[in-house]
C-alpha cells in the first residue's frame, strides 16, 4: 500500500476516535479516572469581510486515552 498524508490523518482520527471510546467506556472504572479525564481544546475563527461572513467552532475533548490511541495508529501506519 502507498503511504500518503491522507492515510496517516485517516490513522491518527480512526486512534483518537478508538482512545476516546475507550476512555467512554472506562469513566465509570473509579481506579482508571487518570486516563479517562478530558481536556477540552476549543477554537473558533471568524471573519467579517462585508461580502462574507463565517464563524467556525471547533472543539477537541483530548484525554490520555485519545493519545495513546493516535500513538498506536502512527504506530500501526509506520509498519504497514
Amino acid at each position: 500500500m502507498k503511504k500518503n498524508g491522507w492515510i496517516l490523518l485517516l490513522f491518527v482520527f480512526l486512534g483518537m476516535l478508538a482512545g476516546a471510546l475507550v476512555a467512554d467506556w472506562l469513566k465509570r472504572v473509579p481506579g482508571l479516572d487518570f486516563l479517562t479525564r478530558t481536556v477540552k481544546v476549543h477554537w473558533s475563527p471568524s471573519a467579517d469581510l462585508l461580502v462574507l461572513v463565517y464563524n467556525i467552532n471547533i472543539s477537541l475533548n483530548v484525554s490520555l486515552l485519545s493519545m495513546v490511541g493516535i500513538a498506536a495508529a502512527i504506530w500501526i501506519y509506520r509498519k504497514m
